[in-house]
């Protein structure tokens, strides 16, 4: 699986155990869920920096 879809993957992880969290009034899964997306959205600009880079390189 390629790093952008593993990185979308995390982030709607991240959103469900959110939604579930709030669901079920569990922050904790909340805290989590919200930190996931983070983690993924910065892995995503990250890739989008990799690719601006390498369409200037080639």
């Amino acid at each position: 699986m390629s790093d952008k879809m593993e990185n979308k993957a995390e982030e709607l992880k991240g959103r469900a155990k959110e939604a579930v969290g709030k669901a079920t009034d569990n922050e904790q899964w909340q805290a989590e869920g919200k930190a996931e997306q983070g983690k993924s959205n910065l892995k995503q600009a990250g890739e989008k920096v990799k690719d601006a880079i390498k369409g200037v390189t080639d």
